[in-house]
């Protein structure tokens, strides 16, 4: 196994990031944002070649959130720095145009947490444990945890999670609508995720791509202004070769072939 912090390989159409840091639970030191943010702005720009994205960790943990190892050596303004990438580039992996998904491996607790709820969509194995424990070391979650998930679970039960700094169970993750699958083992949980990816993967990108954008846009704007960002969505896609093929596709009675484009 490679000595690198991060891992990357392309599937057909899906790029695979893997956390490699398994020995100490895949904690997310400052060496592993850094590549993480440079890997997230090529995958932007693939949008051709890379049509979903998966994030998953090497070993037992999905990741165990912050190296605490490494903030005990940094002084206040290197905490905050530290934060602020962190809170970034999980902003960025939210941003992609493609769309994203968390196969948690295992452990996901603080910031590990926070990139799984930074992903569209999360799976994970039937031993998987999740928590926010911030409250209990002193801090707060920082990178997104107090918003992404009550957005997702509601405002209750986030408070409930974050508050008691509670460890929940993987069927928590699932009845609360946090988890979209569950797998006992790695194995299933991968074809799982690779099953899914290809649902979308068969569809024509620039469209997904769109979707996505209007549902993230207008989600938090009244109606009138989602349905606005929503046609303008729809806008982009019209001139697009792809649109075209689908209805030659449609006329001849042939799967259509998208190129992106």
């Amino acid at each position: 196994m490679s000595n690198q912090p991060l891992l990357f390989e392309k599937k057909e159409h899906v790029a695979v990031i893997t956390l490699n840091r398994p020995d100490q639970l895949n904690a997310l030191n400052y060496e592993l944002l850094n590549q993480l943010d440079t890997l997230i702005k090529e995958i932007d720009q693939s949008y051709k070649e890379i049509r979903v994205v998966l994030v998953t960790g090497e070993g037992r943990a999905f990741s165990a959130g912050a190296d605490l190892k490494e903030r005990l050596t940094l002084n206040d303004q290197q905490v905050r720095r530290n934060v602020k990438k962190i809170r970034d580039v999980f902003t960025a992996l939210e941003k992609l145009r493609q769309p994203t998904i968390a196969a948690i491996n295992g452990y996901a607790f603080g910031g590990g947490f926070e990139l799984a709820l930074a992903c569209d969509f999360r799976f994970a194995i039937s031993t998987a444990q999740f928590g926010l424990p911030e409250v209990s070391l002193g801090i707060i979650p920082g990178a997104g945890g107090t918003q992404r998930l009550s957005r997702i679970v509601g405002v209750s039960k986030a408070k409930e999670w974050i508050l008691t700094a509670r460890k929940m169970s993987a069927w928590e993750g699932v009845s609360s609508g946090f988890l979209n699958g569950l797998e006992h083992t790695v194995e299933d949980l991968y074809e799982q995720c690779f099953d899914f990816a290809a649902e979308i993967t068969t569809n024509a990108p620039l469209a997904v791509y769109q979707a996505k954008y209007a549902i993230h846009s207008g989600y938090h704007v009244d109606l009138q202004s989602g349905l606005d960002v929503e046609a303008n969505a729809y806008e982009v896609i019209i001139p697009t070769r792809d649109r075209k093929e689908a209805l030659e596709a449609f006329k001849n009675k042939r799967k259509p072939v998208f190129v992106g484009e």
